[in-house]
């Protein structure tokens, strides 16, 4: 086993699942169709709810879905790492979602397809206490 990767959790065994599994990355649509899975994580820069650029292709897939899907909706959940106090993480949690949300709007995507909800810290996908960790943590 490698030092250098980041746990984001375990299997019903018992075993651990690592951030660079097949498993781990990209749709989790298992038993549902496309978009009542999850889409891929838009990720963040510390303490940012600004997107990258190289993000946006993530954000164009659901537009896609979305335009192609008339009625359907999706809920874009705002993380943070856990660093900073509860009540700051929750508030920019909500901002990273309404980010996501406001390039969708902008893409031309209906805003009554697309809800906001956020989790702050209290959603981890990586338990580590590193920025390998954190950077995975700060999503929507």
């Amino acid at each position: 086993m490698s030092t250098d990767r980041v746990i984001v959790g375990y299997n019903p065994d018992g075993t651990l699942i690592y951030a660079d599994d097949p498993a781990a990355l990209g749709l989790r649509t298992e038993g549902a169709e496309f978009g009542e899975g999850q889409f891929e994580a838009v990720y963040f820069d510390y303490d940012s709810p600004q997107l990258n650029p190289s993000e946006q292709g993530k954000i164009s897939a659901v537009v896609a879905y979305l335009q192609q899907n008339p009625g359907r909706v999706v809920i874009v959940e705002g993380h943070c790492d856990e660093r900073g106090s509860n009540e700051y993480n929750l508030a920019l949690g909500e901002r990273r979602a309404l980010a996501v949300r406001a390039a969708m709007i902008a893409a031309g995507v209906d805003g009554n397809a697309v809800q906001t909800r956020s989790y702050g810290e209290e959603r981890p996908v990586a338990f580590g206490h590193d920025e390998g960790s954190w950077r995975l943590n700060r999503r929507a």
